[in-house]
């Protein structure tokens, strides 16, 4: 999918999106990829487990949604994390880490008011192509 034109990304592993957006885009040698919630692709439906499932669940539509567009998790350079509860960040936190072991991307977190479908977390990111 590299090249210099936008050209919308389709993740037939990830969920499809739940409004007027694409999961991801490429333009030029980045991708910017839709915030994901912990949604289960094959069935739309938030994974059990409260928000350490459901970050993980994040963290992989994500992935899904990246490699579709020729890049992967480890060319994340930038990550956005909305949390509905600040108070659950540590939980979040240690997920994250699993999926950024070494030289994580640069990330900005914060609490909202309210997620779709009543989420607990929704990341987005942006990455270099590979």
């Amino acid at each position: 999918m590299q090249g210099k034109r936008r050209q919308v990304v389709v993740a037939g592993k990830a969920p499809k999106p739940i409004g007027p957006y694409s999961v991801g885009i490429v333009h030029g040698d980045l991708v910017f990829a839709s915030g994901m919630l912990g949604l289960d692709p094959q069935t739309m439906e938030f994974v059990p487990g409260g928000v350490e499932a459901e970050t993980r669940q994040s963290l992989n539509n994500l992935k899904a949604i990246l490699e579709a567009a020729g890049s992967s998790i480890g060319k994340v350079l930038k990550t956005t994390v909305f949390l509905r509860d600040m108070a659950d960040f540590a939980k979040m936190n240690a997920v994250y880490g699993e999926f950024f072991t070494s030289e994580p991307p640069a990330r900005s977190t914060v609490q909202v008011a309210g997620l779709p479908r009543g989420g607990a977390v929704e990341i987005e990111a942006v990455a270099a192509l590979d």
